[in-house]
């Protein structure tokens, strides 16, 4: 059994479980030997869940509802007067990693994640912490997550809590203490898996998949039983090696379907093929389907990774499987043979439209994936219903009446570098949409963030811990001239989308300043609430897209909001914190600043809230370059490939932070050839996160990586003038 970090409040644990006992009133005398048991603390049980709709003042599961629409009939904050929200409570979550959790609300009691997979239950109503708990996370496997070590929340059933550990790990806690259950390692941890997404809890099932489809696995999605954590059943998204039977439930799909769409030779033989399922995952009562989907190839080049250039199912695909027995039913593939990460594994939502014969309802499945196209599906078949465009794009010129995009040929890159929109990105990304049924639209927090792609001409199996097989150094200067920096952040845009899914168009957009934008909920109330990464929380009308509210909450507001209430009182709550490389896409902070361990926090709002946020003391970094400049122009040239292809994806573009992780170019590391290797090569501060590239990186290559990161200190000045122009 493990031993968790975790202290209790037991005060306040004592005053919210009492809204927990039996209906009479209160405990009953010891000696009244026929008085029924007490309620389980946080009983969610299967008819709450599916009636969830109808107890908005609570937020009982990820998206809110089986549904997940983020859409709550709570209407005590209105469009009228959502101007005067103010602050209730916030808590301090002690991280400057990412932090992209949308918290639970059951009984009273917030249930909410953090980065390393740290959970934290608190009182909903004041924000007073009642427990925490550390799953004790190896720091060491940060290296896999592709995007930080994030965590989008947990799962409440039967007075257990469920958590998706970063490390591959399912965990069963007690919701009332915090104390572990049972816990299940659900991925083969010598193979580069982790988990960053919430469970989903069906029927005495717990649901999860996984992510690492960049550095080389292969996808599934798995249901454990909820008591005991034993696995009920397994769906994989890419075949077995050999195409033979795994034993699972996704066998005979594969021998149906999926096994004739992939070739006999190519790098997913030994790269597993990807197709990892990271996030959404629904229940569809109305058919009894659980539905998912499945993300990008590995490697994505589908040149490496399948030469037959077929259409490899289930890659970036929407699936439908029976809920008891994980066997499949359906499927729609967004993006036949992937080559561009355009995974579909973004919001899923189900409605009821009037789509059927006669203008009838007809139950769908929606979603905006990062390809750029959104899809309205039937819910019951997958047959493609209609889609269009929702951001520009330029890797097709529609889509087929089948609903499969029309390729531009430039658009499968080879040795010539083709600038496409999206970018690996997306048009959308993790980001949770939100469906508004009384008005008719769908809420997109949506992008625009080009990416030149082209083959990677050295790749070969694990050359990278990255193991994509595209060129992230495509056709770029060692040295960015200043202009040419500001003009590359002018080009990438954020925006809210109003999507009508059934005239299949947007009915109003707001722009933001700079791109990746936050999650968004809807509410009966005619608000819509999303958060941007400059900090800024706002409320926008749900039918005008007009600008109600704003506030800022100091740090990047990327998570999906959501609301409760509490002794007729509503609340709107958002997790905040950083967590992105990515100054180029992420707009935020000058290079010169760091991240403290502050800026994580649950902001909880109420109308006439009066409370501060406290403000982030953000301490400068010396922005002195530590070496002269060295490397001729050949050693920089690779250095700049290497640091593309190992190091952008935590320590951003051309050599320039966003503060969460370290700015090379002012580590003092930087300095010393010897002190570098002692980092890279030799995992000197493994225990932080940073891990040994040796079995991907020679001595000359890292060598030329600490050549270029130096030039770019000592080229430093323009870059950060064009991100200061452009920083809000």
């Amino acid at each position: 059994m493990e031993t968790p970090k975790k202290h209790l409040k037991l005060a306040a644990l004592a005053a919210i479980s009492a809204i927990v006992l039996s209906a009479c009133g209160g405990p009953q005398e010891a000696t009244t030997t026929d008085t029924p048991e007490p309620e389980k603390f946080a009983n969610v049980t299967d008819e709450r869940l599916l009636n969830a709709d109808q107890t908005p003042e609570e937020w009982l599961s990820y998206g809110g509802t089986y549904d997940e629409q983020r859409h709550s009939l709570l209407t005590s904050i209105s469009a009228e007067n959502v101007g005067d929200l103010g602050v209730a409570w916030t808590y301090d979550l002690a991280t400057s990693r990412g932090v992209e959790s949308t918290p639970i609300v059951v009984d009273g009691v917030m249930y909410v994640t953090s980065a390393w997979s740290v959970v934290y239950a608190l009182d909903a109503k004041t924000g007073a912490e009642i427990w925490v708990h550390d799953p004790d996370v190896d720091r060491a496997v940060g290296v896999n997550a592709c995007c930080d070590v994030v965590n989008r929340g947990v799962a409440v059933y039967e007075g257990k809590l469920f958590l998706g550990v970063i490390d591959g790990r399912v965990q069963a806690l007690d919701a009332k203490t915090g104390e572990v259950i049972w816990s299940k390692v659900t991925v083969d941890q010598s193979r580069p898996y982790t988990i960053t997404g919430a469970p989903r809890v069906v029927d005495g099932k717990v649901l999860i998949g996984n992510g690492g489809a960049e550095l080389g696995v292969r996808g599934y999605v798995s249901a454990y039983d909820v008591n005991t954590g034993e696995t009920v059943w397994r769906f994989y998204t890419v075949p077995n090696p050999n195409k033979e039977p795994d034993g699972a439930a996704s066998d005979a799909a594969f021998e149906q379907v999926g096994n004739v769409t992939w070739g006999e030779e190519g790098e997913w033989k030994d790269a597993g093929g990807g197709g990892t399922v990271w996030d959404s995952i629904i229940y569809d009562e109305a058919n009894d389907s659980v539905i998912f989907g499945v993300g990008n190839g590995s490697p994505w080049n589908q040149t490496f990774r399948d030469p037959s250039g077929k259409d490899n199912l289930f890659l970036s695909s929407i699936v439908a499987v029976d809920a008891d027995t994980g066997a499949y039913k359906w499927h729609f593939q967004t993006t036949p043979g992937d080559n561009w990460d355009y995974t579909a594994t973004q919001t899923l939502i189900l409605a009821n439209l009037p789509l059927g014969e006669g203008g009838a309802d007809r139950r769908v499945v929606m979603q905006a994936p990062k390809n750029g196209y959104f899809y309205v599906i039937d819910a019951a078949t997958g047959e493609f219903i209609k889609g269009a465009g929702y951001v520009p794009q330029n890797w097709t010129t529609g889509l087929t009446a089948e609903g499969r995009p029309i390729e531009v040929p430039e658009a499968r890159y080879a040795e010539i570098p083709y600038l496409q929109t999206p970018g690996p990105l997306g048009g959308h990304n993790w980001h949770p949409m939100a469906f508004n049924p009384d008005v008719g639209l769908a809420y997109i927090p949506a992008q625009e963030i080009p990416q030149a792609y082209a083959e990677d001409p050295r790749f070969q199996e694990n050359s990278t811990k990255w193991n994509t097989g595209a060129d992230f150094a495509a056709e770029v200067p060692p040295i960015i001239p200043s202009e040419v920096f500001k003009f590359l952040r002018s080009g990438l845009k954020g925006r809210l989308i109003a999507w009508d899914p059934v005239a299949n168009e947007a009915r109003w957009t707001v722009e933001h300043e700079g791109p990746w934008n936050g999650g968004v909920l809807s509410t009966a109330g005619g608000v819509v609430f999303q958060g941007k990464l400059n900090g800024e929380f706002a409320a926008y009308n749900a039918a005008t897209g007009e600008e109600l509210w704003v506030h800022d909450v100091k740090s990047g507001a990327a998570s999906g909001p959501g609301t409760f209430a509490i002794d007729g009182e509503q609340y709107v709550t958002i997790t905040t914190g950083w967590g992105s490389a990515y100054l180029l896409s992420a707009g935020g902070v000058a290079a010169p600043q760091a991240v403290p361990p502050s800026v994580g926090k649950v902001v909880t709002f109420k109308l006439g809230g009066d409370q501060v946020i406290a403000d982030i003391d953000v301490p400068l970094v010396d922005r002195t370059p530590k070496t002269e400049e060295f490397g001729n122009e050949a050693q920089l040239a690779e250095g700049l490939v290497q640091y593309a292809r190992n190091c952008t994806v935590c320590h951003g573009p051309f050599a320039v932070g966003a503060g969460v992780l370290p700015d090379l170019r002012w580590s003092s590391y930087a300095s010393s050839p010897e002190a570098w290797k002692g980092v890279v090569a030799d995992g000197n501060l493994q225990s932080i996160g940073m891990v040994s590239f040796a079995d991907v990186l020679s001595e000359d290559e890292i060598e030329s990586i600490r050549a270029y990161v130096v030039q770019q200190a000592h080229n430093s000045e323009g870059i950060d003038a064009a991100i200061s122009d452009e920083t809000p």
